[in-house]
């Protein structure tokens, strides 16, 4: 079986003999951030493979590529698991603040509940740069970060019993909803993901079988790639410049280390 301590340790700079304790887990969750982007090129290129242990230890961890919530959330919750935490994957729906409704997609976003000393926490680290690079308790506790403040609030919603809530820095003024999810509901085995993945791969609702799209956290900011655009937001000031469709295997590369066919 893999070694997905060693690799993922490697893969995100953090050291191999240090114990990970509970106070660490923040610097576990800005490494990965930084260094593992929200990306869909395996969607957009139809050359998704199957999700199970052994497939996201090849994309992430051997070819250094990035992923969707279905992907990330699940290797990072397979490495929490091995440095003795108690973790599981919970399903969720995601709020389209354009639309003012739930995504018609339903409930297709992947997140971590993590159990600490009697209380219950959210990891995420595949909502795009919505991350809040901490552990976020379910008690209703602000969790402040580099990237901003979070929260999560119980919900009466079909989608779930809690909601994911978030105030970007530099972005948002109030409190936005990014996502609700049901903590009675977990999910038992990774091959469960792979309805999430045809989903997302073929629904006309999915944003994210339409174009291309890399992003990540940075220092002091996000960077964020399209077919059309390459935006670069650092200490508060935004800079988007349009790029050509011959830039984007380069930029993809130069930014996020991720090799485009």
């Amino acid at each position: 079986m893999p070694d997905i301590n060693t690799l993922f340790r490697k893969r995100i700079g953090f050291p191999e003999q240090e114990i990970i304790s509970f106070e660490r887990l923040d610097k576990v969750l800005e490494k990965t951030a930084k260094a593992i982007p929200f990306e869909n090129i395996c969607i957009i290129n139809k050359n998704a493979s199957d999700i199970s242990k052994e497939s996201l230890v090849t994309k992430i961890l051997d070819r250094n590529e990035g992923g969707v919530c279905y992907e990330l959330n699940p290797i990072l919750s397979l490495f929490i698991k091995e440095n003795g935490f108690d973790v599981s994957l919970v399903r969720g729906a995601v709020y389209d603040h354009s639309s003012q409704n739930w995504v018609p997609t339903g409930l297709t976003h992947v997140t971590i509940l993590l159990n600490h000393n009697n209380q219950t926490y959210v990891l995420d680290t595949g909502f795009g740069v919505n991350l809040p690079l901490k552990p976020v308790p379910l008690s209703g506790e602000t969790v402040h970060s580099k990237n901003g403040e979070f929260r999560i609030k119980k919900l009466d919603s079909e989608y779930g019993n809690y909601a994911f809530e978030m105030k970007l820095k530099y972005k948002d003024f109030d409190w936005k909803l990014g996502y609700a999810f049901d903590t009675e509901n977990s999910i038992r085995e990774l091959p469960e993901l792979n309805e999430i993945k045809q989903i997302i791969s073929e629904s006309e609702h999915s944003p994210f079988n339409k174009a291309p799209l890399l992003t990540k956290i940075s220092d002091g900011g996000t960077v964020t790639l399209t077919g059309s655009s390459l935006t670069i937001w650092k200490d508060g000031k935004m800079h988007k410049e349009e790029i050509a469709e011959t830039q984007f295997t380069d930029l993809a590369k130069k930014h996020f280390g991720v090799m485009v066919k």
